[in-house]
């Protein structure tokens, strides 16, 4: 698709989505026309909530999806978007991180982040050739600017093979952190592990349209 295309098809999505009062998350198109839209409902800061106890973690629902996809279409006809198949769903377990504001929103979580460019140190334990990483989300301390910063941290722990018995007495790997920032990054994504008492619960709505 022509890069024209692309910025006015974002923009048009962008609008459309934020004036009914929800976040765009991901656009995605594909080469046999389908339309993938990924939303989700804009995060408050516990700060401006009221604090972390005033803060109730709501969900896209099929009725929220519906309603995109409806003003989509609309929209989308209006500006002479060709497409086949328009489809509106909510974040799955993997969702991506693009913005400082969904860094601030997951710290604690378990995130998956693959660097432009390798490190290229090897005064680590850390491969210098090495992009791709998993790790829990951080903040770090502001720099002089007042900047707020970002890591991960991790161990390397040796794969255990099915069946091989773990001896107790055996030390955890070293834990190593990883500063970034957000300009560094090729792609971050929360990991998607599946837990039934946090985030992996997080059923995906879907609208699905032709």
């Amino acid at each position: 698709m022509h890069l024209n295309v692309q910025v006015a098809l974002k923009e048009i999505v962008e609008q459309t989505v934020a004036g009914l009062g929800y976040e765009l998350v991901e656009i995605e198109r594909s080469a046999a026309g389908l339309l993938r839209v990924t939303i989700d409902l804009p995060w408050t800061p516990p700060a401006e909530a009221g604090g972390a106890d005033a803060v109730v973690e709501q969900f896209v629902t099929v009725e929220d999806c519906e309603k995109v996809t409806r003003q989509l279409q609309f929209a989308l006809e209006v500006d002479g978007v060709e497409y086949k198949r328009l489809e509106v769903s909510s974040p799955g377990i993997d969702r991506p991180l693009r913005h400082a504001a969904d860094f601030e929103r997951f710290v604690g979580q378990v995130i998956d982040l693959t660097l432009k460019a390798p490190l290229g140190v090897t005064a680590s334990s850390v491969s210098a050739n090495r992009k791709k990483f998993r790790g829990t989300l951080e903040r770090r301390q502001a720099d002089a600017g007042g900047a707020v910063g970002w890591q991960i941290v991790w161990r390397d722990e040796p794969v255990v093979k099915p069946g091989q018995k773990v001896s107790k007495k055996r030390l955890p790997a070293p834990l190593q952190a990883l500063g970034f920032t957000l300009d560094e990054l090729k792609e971050a994504r929360l990991a998607p592990i599946v837990s039934f008492k946090g985030r992996g619960t997080r059923g995906a709505a879907e609208s699905d349209m032709d």
